[in-house]
């Protein structure tokens, strides 16, 4: 076996840096994946050289967190490319190299599967085994005008790299599927490789619901001192009837016990208020509709000493920026016939659009400034955001992915 530079040494899965952990995948091996293999092109074929289809591949390693360096670029094209990771979750933005030009690219997935101990699991939904999210591989979706990538490092992320976990509904989970996404799935675009976002929300959740079925459990069991836990809920609380229900009392409770049991680790809570639905008054203004939910948050907030994004407020500003008809491409509104097998219009004024899902991550990303500084310090260079003036829709630009769906997720 010979030996390189740095201590690598080739092996049939890629090339192994001796004792420490890392592997370097070449994708000059076209070979598909496989459980027993353990690494390879998943979902769809190989890139053939001339086609720019979008492309996967995926790694089998344990839970935690990852360091992915993908090397961008083609010795035979120029390309045009763009990373997500497991559930269309954006990492690069879209990358230009010219042909022969190469240009590495580093960021930190957060991988896992329901596991919690040898008692307990996630008590996952069963759409959620159709997804690369709770499943034993890492996944990378490499799309874009011309993908290109030559080879990807994968090696366990160092200990000091700071995990945001995220706890919410459908408007904050990696969302599967065209045309839905959620702010959760574009923020790690923003940061370096110093900070993890670890997504654990869910579509359908509300606050006691996701602790009922261990996903905070679960979550807790994988953050250390030092990590953050961003709390997101009230979409589906609001709908919860009966003794013991409503902002003040259940609501209120699990809010609570969320923000007890990150610091009880010496980890930091974060609370974030339900982003708006689109429900326009007859001043064209847009309107809170969700009772006193957001309120509560800030008053918990305020009275535990706890961080506070205000994402319902900038939402607000946000939409009324938009204006009544050019807020409905921030949400999930498409004529019939947009997507394959779409026969009906979609109208959708709660979930976003892969735009409204990028706009609003900038709003919390807004928000983190004032209350988690600490945390926007590993912003990548040149962010700047204000949700009065947002980005234009026609100037956004965003490659589909594969898998659509025309079912809305659960949620409202």
């Amino acid at each position: 076996m010979r030996l390189f530079s740095l201590m690598v040494l080739v092996s049939i899965a890629g090339y192994t840096v001796a004792q420490t952990g890392v592997k370097v995948y070449p994708l000059s091996d076209t070979t598909p994946y496989s459980d027993s293999r353990g690494y390879g092109y998943d979902l769809a074929p190989a890139p053939d050289g001339r086609s720019n289809a979008a492309f996967f591949y995926s790694v089998q390693v344990p839970d935690g967190n990852y360091k992915i360096t993908v090397r961008l670029g083609s010795a035979r094209k120029a390309g045009h490319t763009t990373v997500r990771a497991e559930s269309r979750r954006l990492y690069v933005e879209p990358v230009g190299t010219k042909k022969g030009q190469f240009i590495e690219q580093s960021f930190i997935v957060h991988k896992r599967t329901p596991v919690i101990n040898d008692k307990e699991v996630v008590k996952i939904k069963a759409r959620e085994k159709e997804t690369f999210t709770w499943d034993d591989k890492l996944t990378l979706e490499f799309n874009g005008d011309a993908p290109v990538c030559e080879s990807i490092r994968v090696e366990p992320a160092d200990s000091s790299v700071i995990t945001v976990f995220l706890c919410g509904n459908s408007t904050v989970t990696d969302q599967s599927r065209e045309p839905w996404a959620s702010w959760g799935q574009m923020i790690p675009a923003f940061f370096t490789d110093r900070v993890c976002f670890a997504n654990y929300a869910e579509s359908g959740e509300s606050a006691n619901t996701f602790i009922a079925v261990n996903r905070l459990k679960k979550a807790l069991s994988m953050l250390k001192k030092g990590d953050y836990l961003f709390i997101e809920f009230g979409h589906n609380d609001m709908k919860q009837k009966g003794p013991g229900k409503g902002a003040w009392y259940s609501f209120l409770t699990s809010i609570k016990t969320f923000v007890d049991e990150a610091r009880d680790r010496g980890a930091i809570p974060v609370l974030v208020t339900p982003t708006q639905r689109r429900r326009f008054d007859e001043n064209g203004q847009n309107q809170n509709t969700h009772e006193e939910y957001p309120e509560v948050m800030r008053w918990l907030a305020k009275k535990e000493n706890v961080a506070l994004i205000d994402l319902n407020e900038m939402t607000r500003v946000l939409f009324n920026a938009l204006g009544v008809e050019e807020s409905k491409k921030a949400l999930v509104h498409f004529p019939a016939n947009t997507f394959p097998g779409q026969t009906e219009a979609l109208a959708d004024n709660t979930h976003f659009s892969t735009y409204g899902a990028y706009q609003v991550a900038k709003c919390v990303v807004t928000g983190m400034m004032l209350a988690t500084p600490g945390l926007t310090g590993q912003l990548k260079p040149g962010f700047a955001y204000n949700p009065s003036q947002p980005g234009s829709p026609e100037l956004f630009r965003w490659h589909l992915s594969p898998m659509f769906d025309r079912i809305k997720p659960d949620g409202d």
